[in-house]
């Protein structure tokens, strides 16, 4: 839907109304919406001054008349200020809309014949009357009145955040963080809202508190520049940043001399909250300050005891049983099936308290991993297998014959969601632990695991370096390869190559830094250079091709992309995609949250770890489907891929991602039987390099189609990609060579 288009000047005009129902919600704020006011009845109004407006709303309105030559006569808003309703129907529906908590319509009808036009007077001032009303005790009042002041809070940080000229659409946001306190944390120490509200970056905080009075070079400015800094340094996956880039960058983000922020940065590690140290892999052409870089304290501390966990399990002496470790040297006779690098696996994991697997797509790393697990138990000891995400543990299961489970699952000790338990005690006391894609630990992950791996258990990393690394900071796998005294093989000989599979050569010619074959049975090159018609080419082949010809429902096809903006990216493939398979539905409840509206049916993944929803945890990573929407209760239930069953709170929708389309970096761990993805320069050249398209490539187990433009492709081929600013070989080296336990 697009802006009106004004055929007939009208005079501007001010009307109260209340929200029936949202129509439609752009990126941009843009919002389109049903009300029905005393004066005018049922109408509809657009403009991106409704942004934030709920069902159930009751909203002052500013505007004219206008004619789109689509959608007929609308009111296009110039302003919009969320109000208390001033009329019975009002008050009856905002109550019973599912805004406060504990009223559904009935009841909404029963307080407001009770209590007629002073009902919400009652609510604020004199809320214990409410238990007047029949089917109100004092626990269901006590929701009603604190579901009603938290609504009073929104609706005034939604006036100060216009204040500032900021999107109303946070108001909730920064409720559901700080509570009754939002409106003391917005006005009086803004820059706190970068870390805890999604959303909110430095350049949002600082608009707030310049408008505030805070002075352009104030210290709690120029600090929150710096960690600003650090933090998008950690989203990008690195562990530290160079002392003199990190000087520049915040300098420029607040358009101060550099030295007013240097001194300001040796103030936070005066206080420890950075530590700086010399530059663990130095550019030899850049000494001087340039040989020093800066951590924020957490990941500091994570890599030093990731450093010292990883050392305590290489010094113990195995609990593997011997007739385990004996069997290793009779692999040629016991197991012939084996290729020498499998066997050279085999005995790596048996006799190596810490060891890394590594190898390509095809190489029988799974298979070594059935074999090695096969010996231990036989032998009379306790295996557990594990992997970061949901669905790769479920894959590997299969392929290793026995159960798997999340590596979070692993840490947290959390009881098995089977009635039928996968583990007779405790998985962490296995004699060999197995995790599966490893390449996708962070340094936060991957020191949960170390610490909490039994001294004398063999820990076994297996992955592809090849692959993307974590989303988290750190490239756990990668580190610990490059320390000589860390165990490892890589697997070489490629079995599933040479059972004709396309997607398999391909990938390995993509990790040579060489072009595909772009048209065979299994993998697919789509030239179109026009992004616009990429976009349009990936939904025909993703909704329609693909499921006809292949005789399979689009849940089948997952689309991927490099990145979440532009036509081609996922947020907007996304909406497309869910337009044309969960369309809106009169019989259907909905939700708009921000710009997402969520629906029953719908595909969605969480991004945040919540090991206290479902049965046993949710994690990041794991897919699900919308299977419930209640706006009365105001929550979504989802139902996993796996079985489980979790609740989201309306709330708390800002922790799922739709996942018709995603990026490829969420999709690791996962294989799809049919991924279409775009490859356009339209992504920059930084979102373009090898790993990346070497992972999108092997998420398919039957159809890889790529639609793009031969140059976005080429790119992708030839570019190595970026390393990760980390320090974790270094230190574990360091602790290694000084023979103590300590980083």
């Amino acid at each position: 839907m697009s802006p009106v288009s004004e055929s007939e000047p009208a005079g501007e005009l001010q009307l109260e109304a209340a929200v029936e129902r949202l129509i439609f919600v752009r990126a941009d704020e843009y919002t389109v919406v049903r009300l029905l006011s005393e004066e005018q009845g049922e109408f509809t109004a657009a403009g991106a001054a409704l942004a934030g407006v709920q069902p159930g709303s009751v909203v002052l309105l500013s505007g004219r008349w206008v004619q789109h030559s689509r959608f007929g006569t609308q009111l296009s808003v110039s302003s919009c200020e969320c109000v208390l309703p001033s009329h019975i129907r009002g008050i009856r529906m905002y109550l019973g809309s599912g805004l406060i908590r504990g009223i559904g319509p009935s009841l909404a009808t029963a307080i407001v014949e009770h209590f007629g036009e002073d009902t919400l007077k009652v609510i604020d001032a004199d809320p214990e009357r409410l238990t007047e009303v029949n089917g109100i005790g004092a626990v269901r009042k006590d929701r009603i009145v604190s579901s009603w002041v938290g609504q009073k809070v929104i609706r005034d940080l939604m006036v100060v955040l216009q204040g500032f000229g900021i999107s109303p659409l946070m108001a909730a946001k920064i409720y559901a963080e700080f509570g009754a306190d939002s409106l003391v944390v917005v006005r009086k120490d803004p820059y706190r809202l970068i870390e805890k509200v999604r959303g909110i970056g430095f350049t949002i905080a600082d608009k707030i508190a310049l408008a505030s009075g805070v002075a352009e070079q104030d210290p709690t400015r120029l600090r929150a520049a710096l960690i600003d800094r650090l933090d998008t340094a950690r989203r990008d996956g690195h562990c530290y940043v160079n002392h003199t880039r990190l000087l520049v960058d915040a300098a420029r983000l607040v358009g101060q001399d550099r030295e007013l922020v240097r001194i300001e940065l040796e103030q936070l590690a005066a206080q420890r909250a950075v530590i700086v140290e010399p530059d663990p892999n130095p550019d030899p052409d850049e000494p001087g300050p340039s040989a020093t870089v800066v951590f924020a304290k957490a990941l500091h501390n994570t890599e030093r005891s990731l450093a010292a966990a990883i050392t305590k399990l290489l010094h113990a002496d195995s609990d593997v049983p011997a007739a385990a470790r004996r069997r290793a040297e009779t692999l040629d006779v016991d197991h012939p099936d084996l290729h020498e690098g499998q066997q050279a696996a085999v005995r790596m994991a048996l006799t190596h308290t810490v060891s890394v697997l590594t190898g390509g797509p095809g190489c029988g790393k799974s298979h070594t991993v059935k074999t090695i697990a096969q010996i231990v138990k036989a032998c009379g000891g306790r295996v557990t297998l594990a992997a970061p995400t949901g669905k790769a543990a479920k894959r590997l299961s299969e392929l290793a014959g026995m159960p798997a489970m999340t590596v979070h699952r692993l840490v947290a000790d959390l009881p098995d969601a089977d009635p039928d338990a996968l583990f007779d005690d405790s998985p962490l006391m296995a004699d060999l632990i197995v995790v599966d894609e490893a390449s996708m630990l962070d340094v936060f992950l991957g020191l949960k695991l170390a610490r909490q791996v039994p001294t004398g258990t063999h820990l076994l990393l297996v992955g592809d370096v090849d692959q993307l690394p974590s989303i988290g900071p750190g490239s756990v796998l990668n580190d610990l390869l490059r320390v000589p005294e860390i165990a490892r093989t890589e697997l070489t000989h490629v079995f599933r190559q040479g059972e004709g599979s396309s997607i398999t050569a391909n990938a390995y010619l993509i990790r040579a830094g060489r072009m595909p074959n772009p048209r065979t049975s299994e993998f697919w090159f789509d030239q179109v250079e026009d992004p616009g018609k990429v976009a349009e080419r990936i939904l025909e082949i993703a909704t329609v091709r693909i499921p006809t010809s292949h005789g399979v429902p689009p849940s089948d096809v997952q689309v991927l992309a490099p990145t979440r903006r532009g036509v081609t990216g996922t947020v907007e493939l996304g909406r497309r995609l869910q337009e044309r398979l969960n369309p809106a539905d009169p019989e259907k409840n909905e939700y708009w949250a921000g710009a997402s509206v969520f629906r029953i049916g719908d595909k969605v993944m969480p991004i945040r770890n919540d090991p206290n929803k479902g049965s046993s945890g949710i994690f990041n990573g794991t897919t699900a489907v919308v299977s419930g929407l209640d706006p009365q209760s105001r929550t979504v239930q989802l139902r996993t891929d796996d079985g489980d069953f979790a609740v989201y709170d309306f709330d708390e929708l800002d922790d799922l991602l739709h996942a018709y389309a995603i990026s490829v970096h969420r999709s690791q761990g996962s294989e799809y039987p049919y991924v279409v993805a775009p490859l356009t320069t339209e992504t920059g050249p930084l979102m373009l390099y090898r790993n990346l398209l070497y992972t999108l490539v092997t998420r398919a187990r039957k159809l890889v189609v790529l639609v793009g433009q031969r140059r976005a492709l080429e790119i992708a081929v030839h570019s190595a990609g970026r390393d990760r600013n980390t320090a974790l070989a270094q230190r574990l080296q360091a602790v290694l060579d000084s023979g103590t336990r300590s980083a």
